[in-house]
């Protein structure tokens, strides 16, 4: 619908100190590049008519016919955290222009209620991840011939966190043929919570993770998923007092993560009703059948290589999340290599650093394959 250049880093060395500046591994930087923003049509969960935006980076040089990669970012919930909304290398947009640099057209789609879009952001709504991604890519297409360039069939897809499960999303309805032009390469999703109601909530739930990282996700869970499939019918049912006539205001897309911090208690024993921690327990119902669709992102079987990447003892996103993955994948005969990222940091998470580590690694792998 609409294109904004946002960013101009016109020469590999620009580029090379933006992503050292923002602690990403500027070891691979062969381009300049420009970014764009892209204002695109989608669907909403419910199927009808929105607006997305998304974060389009493309290399001032390389070859006239781009390889895509498709970056799909973690989570957030207030809407200039997107990768679009990025002036500058930033932890959200620098996997993009990682891959840029590198010499790949990186599209990386803000998702549903966020960056530009209207209305509220559906969180972890894997079948809205994957229109909104897939439509960005098609977006992209449609935009890149304005620069001289065309957009090959060939997509690699990654992306961390949140993003890790949209990354599966969007690979499977590549495969399936979803779009007639694009064609699927590679897939490699960064620490992602591929099995919530498994690995991820047991996690939560009894303190294995970090615990303002599992009462932020539990609260973000209950809030964005009673808006899509109706889990109470108030508040006081789930959380407690006082959070109970707050926390609903916190995930409107226009508060900063502090606020979040700051509106939030520091344990999930605090914020919980006993029916809020019984729901995620031992969930029925909407809430179940909402989890096995968010949990069968690994059940099918990729024709391309998969590698999937995590970060030793992750604090945010349990590794049991990846093993289930990859065990569901090998039931299809898959055989998809985890990659030990170790122990990276970036601003004391080791969750936040795997992305950076997987970022590094990541477009090296897809640079091999040819």
């Amino acid at each position: 619908m609409s294109f904004q250049q946002i960013t101009t880093l016109a020469a590999k060395e620009d580029v090379a100190a933006a992503l050292t500046a923002a602690r990403y591994d500027a070891s691979t930087v062969r381009f300049g590049v420009d970014a764009y923003r892209l204002v695109y049509r989608t669907v909403d969960p419910s199927g009808r008519p929105v607006t997305a935006s998304g974060l389009l980076v493309l290399p001032r040089g390389g070859e006239h016919e781009l390889r895509t990669v498709s970056f799909t970012h973690g989570t957030a919930s207030y809407r200039s955290d997107a990768p679009s909304s990025m002036v500058k290398a930033g932890f959200v947009s620098s996997p993009a222009i990682t891959y840029a640099s590198a010499g790949f057209a990186a599209a990386a789609p803000d998702y549903i209620g966020l960056g530009t879009g209207p209305g509220l952001h559906p969180w972890m709504d894997v079948p809205s991840e994957t229109t909104a991604s897939l439509d960005m890519l098609r977006a992209a297409r449609a935009f890149v011939p304005r620069t001289g360039r065309a957009l090959g069939h060939d997509v690699l897809v990654t992306g961390f966190s949140q993003g890790a499960s949209a990354a599966m999303g969007l690979a499977r309805a590549l495969q399936a043929g979803d779009d007639r032009w694009f064609r699927l390469e590679a897939v490699a999703p960064v620490s992602g919570a591929y099995d919530f109601q498994h690995s991820e909530l047991p996690a939560l739930l009894d303190g294995s993770l970090d615990p303002k990282s599992s009462v932020l996700y539990s609260a973000y869970l209950f809030v964005a998923w009673n808006r899509l499939h109706h889990l109470y019918d108030s508040p006081d049912e789930v959380f407690q007092k006082p959070y109970s006539s707050t926390v609903e205001a916190l995930f409107d897309g226009s508060h900063t993560g502090p606020q979040l911090f700051a509106g939030t208690p520091d344990t999930i024993d605090a914020l919980l009703t006993p029916r809020g921690f019984e729901m995620l327990r031992h969930p029925t119902g909407r809430l179940a059948e909402a989890l096995r669709v968010a949990d069968s992102t690994c059940d099918w079987a990729p024709r391309v290589p998969v590698r999937l990447y995590a970060a030793d003892a992750d604090e945010q996103a349990a590794n049991a999340n990846t093993d289930r993955c990859e065990a569901t994948l090998r039931s299809h005969g898959v055989k998809a290599a985890v990659v030990d990222l170790a122990t990276p940091d970036f601003a004391g998470s080791r969750h936040l650093g795997s992305n950076v580590a997987g970022t590094a690694a990541i477009v090296r792998w897809f640079s091999q394959l040819r």
